[in-house]
């Protein structure tokens, strides 16, 4: 049986082969000085604990859940000792003083954190280009975006530098790079997940969320993070999760197939996929149409803005970092200047609350269409990924995210799992579930997968 450090050495050597050369992948922004110490001592505690199996069983003591898992963390998430610099400028020398709750956890379950992965700079991005330490590449092409903002995370696992990783998801930054990269990505509910220690781009809309290499590596991890803590005031206990009824194939689906204009070469190999599920499980399917759909990127980007500016108020230069505004890139700073702006025309709620009240339509939107279906399925992403460093528009660039917005304005779980390729490059198949409805949504998902 392989050993944390024999795996742990593996992928260290597989990150310097292809990950610390100036024209590599660049899904790496910091590895842990200790992570070669820490899986000597995971090893010798499984070690210990099998040594003495009968005796540690009466004592209620046994490995951890993630005990050998290689676990990559997104650099807007706060690692002790390690640089929390959301891969700006702002934040480059600024060390993380304690560990985030969904650190905490993974730790305590010895999950082994190799290292600090890049990112879109203040997670303001959706294509991995944004960062202040040069874009991640695309494993799969690296000629190719990897998508964002959760880029170095989602590459990190395409390109077998980890086990699992952690990101975040504002609109989308966990289930874009894991379609584009061909890995499994999860949003869960909103609330689900604690965000203590997370340095967050827009506070009604981010959850942290995980990244696999299958279904079950991510629900495994999902399954650690998940649950209540005493210094995050929005954390529900909505659900339950039972990893091994995940596996299991689920009966009587009624899959809700969303109306939306994609690519048309993606739209084939979605459409495949959901013929494969409806012969071989029997289960039925139903078009659906969301009603203020073409409303979730306006409806999102005024919250994103107001927010994400107010956020920013504490890198003034005198506590943290450098001064935002003096540091920071050229989409930071649109989104600062619109949320500044935003803010001052804010008269009787013109923009910020407008937005709040389309968010709460959508969400009782997705509440009446749960009523008939079990799940919407649709492409993670309407379009295949572009060149690194090809002028696209802002317009253009926000619309990556067009499918996968809605999920975070109406707070639902959904992930993103391969569906198949075109020409090499992947393509994710979205499932989105109610909210707590995490078990479902990984029956449904890991069915998907075995197709």
């Amino acid at each position: 049986m392989t050993s944390t450090l024999q795996k742990l050495q593996t992928y260290l050597k597989e990150i310097d082969r292809n990950d610390k050369k100036g024209n590599e992948i660049n899904a790496f922004l910091q590895l842990n000085p200790n992570a070669i110490q820490e899986a000597k001592e995971i090893d010798a505690k499984i070690q210990r604990l099998s040594q003495v199996r009968s005796a540690s069983s009466k004592l209620g003591q046994s490995k951890g859940k993630l005990a050998g898992k290689i676990i990559a963390v997104k650099a807007n998430i706060n690692v002790q000792g390690l640089n929390a610099s959301c891969a700006s400028k702002t934040l480059e020398d600024y060390k993380s003083t304690y560990d985030a709750d969904v650190i905490k956890k993974i730790k305590e379950e010895d999950g082994l954190i190799i290292g600090i992965t890049n990112m879109d700079e203040f997670a303001a991005g959706g294509s991995g280009e944004t960062s202040a330490f040069r874009p991640t590449k695309n494993p799969r092409n690296l000629d190719l975006i990897p998508g964002g903002s959760s880029s170095g995370s989602a590459a990190a696992v395409a390109a077998e530098f980890c086990d699992m990783a952690l990101g975040s998801d504002t609109g989308g930054s966990v289930r874009n790079p894991a379609s584009h990269c061909g890995v499994v990505g999860i949003k869960p509910t909103y609330s689900s997940v604690s965000r203590y220690g997370l340095i967050d781009l827009s506070m009604s809309l981010d959850q942290i969320g995980v990244f696999g290499k299958n279904v079950s590596d991510a629900a495994l991890l999902l399954s650690i993070i998940r649950g209540k803590n005493e210094n995050d005031s929005i954390m529900q206990d909505g659900w339950k999760m039972d990893l091994n009824a995940a596996e299991k194939i689920p009966k009587n689906i009624t899959l809700g197939i969303l109306d939306f204009s994609v690519d048309e070469k993606i739209q084939k190999i979605i459409d495949e996929k959901i013929m494969k599920a409806k012969e071989k499980y029997r289960w039925k399917i139903k078009k659906i149409k969301l009603n203020y759909l073409d409303l979730a990127i306006e409806t999102y980007y005024p919250l994103v803005y107001v927010e994400f500016f107010s956020g920013t108020r504490k890198f003034d230069g005198r506590k943290y970092g450098k001064k935002i505004e003096d540091t920071a890139g050229e989409e930071v700073l649109r989104r600062i200047l619109g949320g500044s702006e935003i803010s001052r025309a804010e008269y009787h709620g013109r923009y910020y609350h407008k937005a709040l009240q389309v968010k709460k339509l959508i969400e009782e939107e997705f509440k009446k269409i749960f009523k008939n279906v079990d799940c919407i399925i649709c492409p993670t992403v309407p379009k295949l990924p572009h060149k690194i460093g090809e002028k696209i528009s802002v317009e253009d660039m926000y619309n990556y995210d067009a499918l996968t917005i809605p999920s975070n304005l109406a707070g639902n779980c959904a992930i993103s799992i391969p569906a198949g390729e075109i020409s090499g490059i992947p393509v994710g198949i979205q499932v989105i579930c109610d909210n707590f409805a995490e078990e479902k949504m990984l029956k449904i998902a890991n069915a998907f997968e075995k197709l």
